[in-house]
């Protein structure tokens, strides 16, 4: 029992042996986060050791593999560990709490089943609060759990469109993402994690229904006695059967990049005399990747990346890049100082902004622009698009593309697993969602960088016959030409943050009410009702049914309202509006959304009694 209680105690680095040639990395027992350590993080560590020293007399079995033992520590269920489209988020003390974490791991385990054992897998995160700490005990319930080996980024950074082109290029099994994407991180705010699958994408509700079932009959961890793995060193320690490799976080990555653009004459724009770019990180993981990137790679000046140091609580900020949030780099660009170009990323590198000088890029009009810039300015796409996709409140933009060049389209759910069937499948190439996600079939994750590189790419092309010193087109330009060829989907997106969930959730049962009792041809306020729904899709790859994906009110003139609950946040509801109008009229093209979209907003607030439910007055953030 005295062994056996000693294996117990993980934060005690134990013997390793290593194979030939391979770089045994061995750490302190209580790791540092960024450098930085805490009574907090100490409290962790007690934490994960403290109830397995008081119940290590209940070790049912320890088993022998090679040069480490398994120990099968006891634990029972907790509530809350539902599994979502984005894996599971909740705030950062309560994964630093018992086995909170360690059930959810071994769950997923237990729901992979041996499909998963011998296999590699990759883990990695956003750089924000507790990600290293949590490492560690994932690699001992990997080992314990019959991975053979586990790719790990360095430093335990590896952005989420990071993650998906590794999986894709080393043919990995999956890999495990450590992000609550753009939510705030630190001590006090928010930590998740998700799986991805063999294809890169986030992990099927077949999978994640299976691990919420686990998460509510879990008895035991399967926990590997192992040392602590050096994450600051790239190279390879072994454990007898068990392997874990600390890469180079933007390698993969950076080849994939290549594979889709032209690098060189990429770097040949950025470095013209008449171009200025501002890349805005946001304390963020891109901030890992952004220097490589553009300075190293592109010959951008090296001041032309902001907030490019990654941060546990990422300085304190919410690392969203929308017009609220990304406030210092949207204050830039409408300076008398406003560079040609500006960009930013979100907490895990999936998300994007494009903003021109004093000019906003839409999330909806920049996916559509791309998809129909796409076969002329990006190498990848030389040889056409295979179709696009679009989630269901991003606005119609993409749909007039699609249809004036003659491509397939969909129209999805939310959540980027929609796009993966249909990539998949090869029937989609450019895809894009409202709340910032844009990205294409290089990968199955959305992808912030792609994003921005896919603009350079444009504004590359459409200047390519400009000398230096001559009129030089740009972002604004470039929008204002598609919308005279295409039209203007004037869009707009209210955020309701942190909503008491139990008033959302009437707000919503009073929309259904609505749509039960409404019909065609009903007037609501100016507007006449064509159709109203709460929308469901039918995957036309597998099948599949989603039902409840969002309200939507869709009215004769092509105007929409659409509402809908997101599932990203830690804790209470947050209520999203979506308001669309098109118009021909190049008279409109100038004028701000708002202006444009003031009484349909107007008739959508009364519609849904938002602020009688809610008691909200105004958003949190408009987009």
């Amino acid at each position: 029992m005295a062994a056996a209680s000693a294996a117990l105690r993980l934060a005690t680095p134990s013997a390793v042996a290593s194979t030939s040639g391979s770089t045994v990395n061995r750490s302190p027992a209580v790791p540092h986060q960024l450098g930085r350590t805490s009574s907090l993080q100490a409290r962790q560590q007690q934490q994960i050791a403290a109830p397995q020293r008081s119940t290590s007399v209940k070790v049912a079995a320890v088993a022998q593999m090679e040069d480490f033992t398994v120990n099968s520590v006891p634990t029972q269920p907790i509530e809350g560990q539902k599994t979502g489209t984005s894996g599971l988020r909740k705030k950062t003390k309560v994964f630093m709490g018992d086995n909170y974490l360690a059930n959810w791991i071994q769950s997923l385990f237990n729901a992979l089943g041996e499909e998963a054992q011998g296999k590699t897998i990759g883990l990695g995160g956003d750089g924000r609060y507790f990600n290293k700490e949590a490492v560690q005990i994932i690699l001992r319930l990997a080992a314990g759990n019959g991975v053979s080996k586990v790719v790990v980024g360095k430093d335990a950074i590896m952005a989420t469109p990071a993650m998906s082109a590794l999986i894709r290029r080393r043919g990995l099994y999956g890999g495990l993402i450590m992000s609550a994407s753009h939510n705030p991180g630190g001590p006090e705010e928010d930590w998740g994690i998700k799986f991805n699958y063999s294809s890169g994408e986030p992990a099927p509700e077949k999978i994640t229904d299976k691990i919420y079932g686990f998460t509510q009959s879990i008895s035991e961890l399967k926990m590997a006695d192992i040392p602590e793995v050096d994450l600051s060193k790239v190279g390879t320690t072994q454990f007898g059967s068990f392997e874990v490799e600390v890469v180079d976080y933007t390698a993969e990555y950076f080849a994939t990049l290549k594979e889709v653009f032209d690098f060189p004459a990429l770097k040949a724009f950025m470095t013209r005399a008449d171009f200025s770019f501002v890349f805005d990180a946001l304390h963020a993981v891109t901030g890992a990747y952004a220097g490589p990137l553009f300075v190293d790679e592109l010959g951008a000046k090296a001041d032309s990346i902001h907030n490019g140091t990654p941060l546990p609580d990422f300085g304190g900020g919410h690392p969203d890049p929308n017009l609220t949030y990304a406030h210092d780099l949207v204050e830039l660009m409408w300076s008398d100082k406003a560079p040609v170009f500006g960009a930013a990323s979100d907490g895990d590198g999936d998300r994007n902004m494009v903003l021109g000088s004093h000019f906003f890029v839409t999330p909806s009009d920049s996916v559509a622009i791309i998809a129909a810039s796409a076969q002329a300015a990006i190498p990848y796409f030389k040889g056409g698009l295979k179709g696009v996709a679009r989630s269901m409140p991003t606005s119609g933009a993409l749909d007039r593309v699609a249809q004036k060049m003659g491509l397939p389209f969909y129209e999805t759910p939310t959540g980027w697993k929609f796009f993966g069937n249909l990539m998949d499948a090869d029937q989609c190439s450019i895809c894009g969602e409202e709340s910032f996600g844009t990205g294409a079939d290089h990968v199955r994750e959305k992808d912030g960088l792609w994003a921005v590189l896919a603009w350079l790419s444009i504004l590359a092309y459409k200047n390519k016959d400009v000398p230096e010193g001559g009129k030089f087109v740009s972002v604004k330009d470039i929008v204002m030409d598609h919308w005279k060829q295409f039209g203007r989907n004037v869009y707009s997106r209210y955020d309701y943050e942190g909503v008491e969930s139990e008033a959302a959730n009437k707000m919503i049962a009073h929309l259904e009410s609505v749509i039960a009792s409404s019909k065609k041809g009903d007037k609501f306020g100016e507007y006449t009702l064509e159709t109203a729904d709460n929308f469901a899709y039918t995957d036309p790859i597998d099948g599949s049914v989603a039902k409840n994906q969002g309200i939507r009110f869709v009215f004769q003139d092509g105007s929409r309202i659409i509402f809908r609950l997101s599932g990203t946040g830690s804790a209470g509801a947050t209520i999203r509006l979506y308001i669309e109008a098109y118009t021909a009229d190049e008279a409109a093209f100038e004028k701000d959304a708002q202006e444009v979209l003031k009484s349909i907003i107007g008739t959508a607030l009364e519609v849904s009694k938002l602020q009688e439910f809610t008691g909200r007055d105004k958003p949190t953030v408009i987009t």
